[in-house]
């Protein structure tokens, strides 16, 4: 359902709707559990600190890649067998409507088998236990972070910063201009210019599919 236009939204009026929506609290969990499972661990090493480190500077092309790759994948039949993942059905609806709330967030039932998966790599991919409840907290972070910025772009709060102004305008840009570019969501663009998908917007025709993803919806 798109909601009215809502002028004068402060701050608070749009993280008390943030908080009405599940998957804030699923990942807003994950972050308490982790980081008290990891005060819990002790056996603090410096490589603990470069764990974070190496997420967010990676995140940008993870983020981009799982736009690009995910989010915007064309559905494929295989062996008779469309495949088109909930996340890639979720994005296209809310490209055709990005004011509907509930479709700006991660699907909730994909976090119900992807924290698990999270934990069970915390779990068994790292050398010791401490160092992957490190990985999964910064993650569960990171995922807050996302839902958060992914949500105040597509709300009616209007950014009072430099820096929040060009991450929204660089998003919004992907909805109204053309979806084929500007893939970052959480940064303004840090992604897309390395990879070439951030151009000038003044040489970029206004895409007649931009809610209307691959031009599947009838």
């Amino acid at each position: 359902m798109t909601t009215h236009i809502r002028k004068g939204l402060t701050l608070g009026d749009a993280f008390r709707e943030f908080l009405r929506h599940p998957t804030p609290w699923m990942l807003g969990a994950t972050v308490v559990v982790a980081v008290a499972a990891r005060i819990i661990a002790g056996d603090w090493q410096w490589t603990d600190a470069l764990v974070p480190v190496v997420i967010v500077a990676s995140f940008p092309f993870v983020e981009w890649l799982i736009h690009v790759c995910i989010l915007h994948w064309r559905p494929r039949t295989v062996a008779g067998i469309t495949i088109d993942p909930l996340l890639s059905r979720k994005h296209r609806e809310h490209h055709v409507d990005p004011r509907n709330v509930p479709l700006i967030f991660i699907p909730w039932p994909v976090l119900l088998w992807l924290i698990p998966l999270l934990t069970l790599i915390a779990i068994f991919a790292f050398p010791r236990i401490g160092l992957g409840l490190t990985y999964l907290g910064t993650i569960a972070v990171i995922g807050c972070i996302y839902e958060w910025t992914h949500y105040l772009i597509h709300s009616d709060y209007q950014p009072k910063t430099r820096l929040y102004k060009a991450i929204r305008r660089n998003h919004r840009l992907h909805h109204f201009k053309n979806e084929h570019y500007w893939f970052s969501v959480t940064t303004s663009g840090t992604a897309d210019r390395v990879l070439h998908t951030a151009p000038d917007p003044e040489t970029v025709a206004k895409s007649p599919t931009a809610k209307n993803l691959h031009a599947l919806q009838n």
